[in-house]
């Protein structure tokens, strides 16, 4: 249980039923365990939420959830579960219809129900690292591989084009680093959840992590790469 002095905090973990590229994503065999198993576990073991809750409109991944230690206190709405639905309004969602109920959180994460990477003790450091520095938002985050400055496109002819040429000639090491969101977890004031709409700006600040911690789970390659990442994380 967190301090008190930084009031309750909430897990709200989405997890619709519709995937399309993978077919029940959120509750695939993962080594074992259904998919979402895993975030349940880091959320629950993290001890830093006085609540751990699914958001979903589907009846299997509920009781997955239930069965997994994860409360459903209610059914996400049809409106939140499509293709379209953002993560954000689906946490103001969760805020909203949990306050109905009278249970009101100071602090709000959102963890995807796809990070098996993310384990307990990750999310007690970014939740450390969210306290202290009185930010908005705390997000995962990577260092691009690659300098994006390099960066090219392709035409329907396959025909190559670089975004900017005056960089071709540059010394890597004289580019600004870029990074990426880690598509795992986003740790938030509640108020800065009902307010904001748009969390990459500077009231937001990153939380690192190295590229074996990262994957994002699109594709049945993204699921087999992720489960090598997660067989060889202690090695």
């Amino acid at each position: 249980m967190n301090n008190l002095q930084y009031g309750k905090s909430l897990c709200v973990i989405p997890a619709r039923g519709g995937s399309k590229r993978i077919p029940r994503k959120n509750i695939i065999d993962f080594l074992g365990k259904p998919l979402i198993a895993y975030s349940i576990e880091s959320a629950l073991n993290s001890g830093i939420f006085d609540d751990v809750i699914i958001s979903s409109d589907d009846e299997e991944i509920i009781k997955i959830a239930l069965k997994y230690g994860a409360q459903a206190p209610f059914v996400r709405k049809k409106e939140l579960s499509d293709d379209y639905a953002s993560s954000t309004a689906v946490i103001q969602d969760a805020i909203a219809t949990l306050e109905k109920q009278g249970k009101i959180y100071e602090n709000v994460c959102c963890l995807y129900a796809t990070a098996p990477l993310i384990d307990e003790f990750i999310l007690q450091k970014a939740f450390k690292q969210f306290k202290q520095e009185e930010c908005k938002f705390l997000f995962s985050a990577c260092e691009f591989e690659y300098p994006i400055q390099r960066g090219f496109y392709l035409d329907k002819q396959n025909k190559v084009y670089m975004f900017d040429e005056t960089n071709h000639d540059k010394r890597s090491q004289d580019f600004l680093k870029a990074y990426h969101d880690g598509g795992a977890f986003y740790f938030g004031k509640k108020e800065a959840w009902l307010e904001e709409d748009f969390i990459f700006k500077p009231h937001s600040k990153a939380f690192l992590l190295p590229r074996n911690k990262i994957c994002d789970i699109d594709t049945f390659e993204d699921l087999e790469f992720a489960k090598m990442l997660y067989l060889t994380k202690n090695i």
